[in-house]
């Protein structure tokens, strides 16, 4: 039995089941994700999703499902499940699942009757292949399965329709079939482990709806192709396997794969080993380039996500290769000493604070400054020299030496949702998080710098520091209110809203700030801000704070900045507390990190999702597993057990 399980009764409530998925990836790029009855509820779900070289690299829906029919005693019992209009579920497969458990790969235990089969999913590392075992636990006499895949064969953005244009046709292949619906397209082969009949009854499934998409105002209703089923016929003790893979199988070894790579997988049978297990699934390598994939299941490479979440994804694993392979990833798109906001064919170079986050991962490095400086110098001075003299969007140091940035309908720092044009949440100019990151890359390129003997650096740059942090309290800090100001322009003047941006400034190795001003900031964010899943993003005192992240894309947009939680930043909270209470703060950091299990269990399952609703019961929302989530909760996790155990 895993740490991860859910009983009959849980699973059959479709209220309860249809609002956990599961989300595992193939290293590469691949992923399969449904929820844990196998009902596909978002557009981005499908239990094979490849990336096509052939179509810019994004990732397509191949096979969407796979339903499993048991004839036992005459009768046809179909354990899939799909919705329709209506709210209307066909079949009703779920009704036979009598648990679903996930230990090393997820498995559901499906009851017919006297029959009772297990179904357990496996995606192969670095490849585009999904194998499913099933084993016939007990039958009191000879049963047929039939398995009938379901496929989509687009983006996972999209949806598709039926259409004159698919090509149905199929090839015969080593123990299955091989079909590709449209050029361009790999061939998606469908393979069993043991002779079997296809049985071809090509066909349409009209109206399949996705109410996830519903919910959140976009399409949500598409045909899928079925070109016909598999049946086999089993007795007590067989097992079965399915590939569905991009390339041809040597179906007898499909067993022997499936056992080795099940051997290779970090059980999750405790909190820890599920956020190493979530980490896992963030890597992403495609020739040489190593990415940290922001969120599943709609995100891509972030550059900011990257740099804040791969100190925990990969230092707290002891993984410094995957720390290196991702920061040479990310300075080889660098342009104009920025580094990519998003995207990896046409980036988008329109972030302030992913080049001060790269200074602040190469700090967690866990390799020698020099060796840093030598690596990394060069990247290091294109940012500062950039800042200094001025780069784009208006990114530019002023005299007083803080970093102003400033680009009319431009949403500049992480607080970057936009809704017709204009910013959520404007913080244009100086930014208090975005000048702690830049006093905080100044001071470590130095120590870089003279630990290394560059002499040339360090008097070109040595005398800015202090004119930083004197024009950071001059500008920042609030005597009368104990806090600092979140953002500061020429037009608007000072923002007193109380955001979590400011407790950054008391977490990096870095700061401008004296003890009791630093104990001031985590002690008012305290109050106001942290919850069980996070930090707020603004208080609930202030004007325009929304308490739940909901409805249409503009509506949630309006929310996302305005007092949703963002697991993320009990990570700059955490390490802050620890700085300002020091051991005496331990516990409390240790009750705020361990309150995140019961997440192990909600939404994403075994991982952290993006944002949670700012009023209790604090809801999941946003993507289901979010790097930077994982990634700071593992990274605190790794400092109690390391620096604050306890007695």
């Amino acid at each position: 039995m895993g740490y991860i399980k859910f009983d009959k009764a849980k699973v059959v409530n479709l209220e309860f089941s249809l609002d956990r998925e599961i989300i595992r990836t193939n290293r590469s790029g691949s992923y399969s994700s449904t929820t844990i009855v196998g009902c596909n509820t978002r557009k981005y779900h499908g239990l094979l999703v490849c990336p096509v070289n052939e179509l810019n690299g994004e990732r397509y829906v191949l096979l969407s499902s796979l339903d499993t029919t048991v004839v036992y005693n005459g009768q046809s019992f179909n354990t899939g499940i799909r919705k329709y209009s209506g709210d209307y579920y066909s079949p009703k497969g779920h009704k036979y699942i009598e648990d679903y458990d996930i230990l090393d790969i997820p498995g559901m235990t499906f009851r017919v009757g006297n029959v009772w089969l297990k179904q357990e999913r496996l995606l192969v590392h670095y490849e585009e292949q999904l194998i499913i075992r099933y084993t016939v636990l007990d039958t009191d006499e000879e049963i047929k399965l039939q398995f009938r895949p379901f496929l989509a064969f687009r983006n996972i953005h999209q949806l598709t329709h039926a259409n004159m244009w698919a090509n149905t046709k199929v090839f015969p292949i080593s123990n299955g079939i091989k079909i590709r619906l449209y050029d361009n397209f790999p061939w998606l082969n469908l393979q069993l482990s043991a002779p079997a009949e296809f049985v071809p009854v090509p066909d349409w499934y009209y109206g399949v709806e996705y109410y996830e998409e519903q919910k959140r105002g976009y399409d949500y209703s598409e045909d899928l192709f079925v070109p016909g089923f598999f049946e086999v016929t089993a007795r007590k003790g067989d097992v079965i396997m399915i590939s569905a893979s991009t390339h041809e199988e040597k179906a007898g070894g499909l067993k022997a794969k499936f056992t080795r790579m099940v051997k290779s997988k970090t059980p999750r049978d405790g909190f820890q080993n599920c956020l190493e297990n979530a980490a896992h699934q963030f890597i992403e390598k495609r020739g040489d380039n190593t990415n940290i994939v922001a969120g599943y299941p709609w995100f891509g490479s972030w550059g900011r996500d990257t740099f804040i979440a791969l100190p925990g994804i990969a230092m707290a694993r002891s993984r410094e290769d995957l720390f290196g392979s991702v920061l040479d990833t990310q300075v080889r798109r660098m342009k104009g000493g920025l580094f990519p906001n998003m995207g990896d064919e046409s980036p988008a170079y329109n972030s302030v604070d992913a080049p001060l986050w790269f200074f602040y991962a190469v700090q967690k490095y866990g390799i020698e400054d020099e060796e840093k400086w030598k690596r990394y110098g060069n990247a290091m001075k294109q940012v500062l020299s950039a800042y200094r003299s001025g780069t784009s969007f208006g990114i530019h140091m002023r005299d007083n030496g803080l970093i102003y940035a400033d680009a009319p309908g431009k949403a500049l720092t992480w607080m970057d949702a936009v809704v017709h044009g204009e910013p959520v949440t404007p913080r244009n100019g100086y930014a208090v998080e975005i000048n702690a990151l830049w006093y905080n890359a100044v001071c470590y390129a130095l120590e870089c710098a003279d630990k290394a003997g560059d002499k040339a650096f360090i008097k070109a740059w040595k005398s800015i520091p202090l004119l930083i942090n004197k024009s950071f309290i001059d500008l920042f800090w609030d005597e009368e209110h104990g806090f600092l100001v979140d953002y500061i322009n020429d037009i608007s003047g000072r923002s007193l809203q109380v955001r979590p941006n400011m407790v950054i400034a008391v977490s990096l190795p870095y700061t401008m700030l004296n003890g009791e001003m630093m104990k001031q900031v985590v002690d008012i964010a305290n109050r106001v801000l942290v919850t069980p899943r996070g930090l707020r993003s603004l208080s609930p005192a202030e004007e325009g704070y929304k308490g739940v992240c909901r409805g249409t894309q503009e509506e949630r947009d309006r929310a996302y900045h305005q007092g949703t939680v963002w697991p993320w930043l009990i990570g700059p909270f955490c390490e802050g507390w620890l700085r300002v209470y020091g051991t005496g703060g331990a516990a409390y950091v240790r009750k705020l990190i361990m309150g995140f299990e019961e997440t192990m269990t909600e939404a994403g399952i075994s991982t952290i999702s993006e944002i949670f609703d700012g009023d209790p019961p604090h809801s999941p929302r946003g993507a289901i597993s979010q790097a930077w989530s994982v990634g700071e909760v593992l990274r605190i996790l790794d400092l109690l057990n390391t620096k604050y155990k306890e007695n």
